[in-house]
């Protein structure tokens, strides 16, 4: 009688609306396929650790009415343990999934999950057939076709009525709110919950070029739009900032900066930054400076974004992803990333998405060099270099400011 093969399912990163969707629809067609269905315990966490023992059998049963459903902890759990930390944590990974008699491997996360499951596959010399399944909020996978990532369509919904509602919290206490995103590295939730919340201000990493920057310039970005607002008798306003400015900030632009935490090397841990207080004190302390009282609100958004409850769009997306996982294992595939294209399974060869210069998985930035960007800018309030040759606009920017024209020119002009 011929063995019953079996597949193993695991998340890592962070949490993602949809994760469920994922792992219900795969363990279904998985099911009624022959295949015996496990889910691993909280990512790679257990793995490193040679415990066979962390994980739950998955059914139809206890699998069939979860797609709907925020998170992955009710079924099994999510981690950020990285096996390539170590050549034994890898060997360890390898000899547990073979301990359990694991055939398929499908990998439910981001970029570095993605990377992680290339890793896995390469250690193990093809022991296992392994898919990736493409999950963040961040929208960072490089996707064709600009299409998102799982998750991200959900988080991005739930943003934006937070964001309305800020809106409206500013416009009724005449205050402005700074509100940071979480996107580690690129804008695209950020500028995708100011689109479409109308924020009065979307800043990203990407309009900079991606390079390294001072504080005061992004600082003056806001300080503008302030003062602009302020010209047209507007005394509130929400900024959205995206999380990955503070990776592209430079060191010595901070060094007047108290209590910043540093690694053993004197680094100072960005991760560990507070972008969002950070920017405030140093907008108001700017505004203060050119006689304007504003009061300003600093708020983070985006773990009450990731383990929501999926919208439909995500309800559906993630059904097919995990079937077409599954249905690409069992049609021999491996190695690669399933995406949904024009309603069709494609998948993607790990060789394609891996940067060969860097060996890490590419990352989709957000391209400025569109109109959909254009016109996220035509709608933003912003500070614009003609603001600084109109005269018109000139004088009633310099009527809410106690510095002369020249001066204004001066200090803004550098962020053109």
């Amino acid at each position: 009688m011929r063995k019953k093969e079996t597949l193993a399912i695991l998340t890592a990163g962070g949490p993602a609306p949809g994760i469920n969707g994922v792992i219900s629809a795969a363990t279904i067609e998985a099911v009624n396929r022959g295949l015996k269905v496990i889910g691993i315990l909280d990512g790679f966490k257990w793995l490193i650790k040679r415990d066979w023992t962390k994980i739950t059998y998955l059914s139809i049963d206890n699998s069939s009415r979860i797609h709907n459903t925020g998170g992955s902890v009710s079924v099994i759990g999510i981690s950020r343990d990285n096996p390539t930390q170590s050549k034994q944590s890898m060997a360890n990974v390898i000899s547990t999934l073979k301990k359990l008699k694991v055939d398929y491997l499908m990998a439910i996360g981001g970029d570095g999950t993605l990377f992680l499951a290339n890793e896995v596959s390469k250690a193990s010399r093809g022991r296992f057939k392994i898919v990736h399944v493409p999950k963040t909020i961040d929208n960072n996978i490089a996707l064709p076709g600009y299409i998102p990532t799982f998750g991200f369509e959900t988080a991005r919904h739930i943003g934006t009525r937070e964001v309305q509602n800020l809106m409206e919290d500013a416009r009724t206490t005449k205050r402005w709110f700074f509100v940071v995103t979480m996107g580690r590295k690129t804008g695209h939730l950020a500028l995708g919950i100011g689109r479409a919340a109308s924020a009065t201000i979307s800043v990203i990493p990407e309009e900079f070029g991606r390079k390294i920057i001072s504080l005061d310039s992004v600082v003056k970005i806001l300080v503008g739009s302030v003062i602009k607002r302020l010209s047209n008798d507007d005394e509130h306003g929400v900024a959205i900032i995206s999380e990955g400015i503070a990776n592209i900030l430079d060191e010595n632009s901070l060094s007047h900066l108290k209590d910043l935490q540093k690694d053993e090397f004197g680094r100072v841990r960005f991760s560990e930054l507070d972008l969002g207080q950070l920017l405030k004190k140093e907008a108001t302390k700017k505004l203060e400076e050119m006689g304007i009282d504003i009061r300003i609100v600093d708020k983070r958004i985006g773990y009450e974004l990731r383990s929501a409850p999926p919208i439909p769009f995500d309800a559906k997306y993630t059904r097919d992803l995990g079937y077409s996982a599954v249905k690409f294992l069992l049609q021999g595939g491996r190695d690669a990333m399933v995406t949904i294209q024009r309603g069709k399974m494609v998948p993607i060869g790990f060789d394609k998405l891996i940067d060969s210069r860097t060996g890490k998985t590419k990352i989709r930035y957000v391209d400025i060099n569109t109109e959909s960007y254009e016109v996220a800018r035509k709608y933003m309030i912003r500070l614009e270099k003609e603001d600084l040759d109109d005269q018109k606009k000139l004088r009633k920017i310099n009527k809410v400011t106690n510095i002369s024209a020249n001066k204004f020119r001066e200090y803004f002009g550098d962020i053109f």
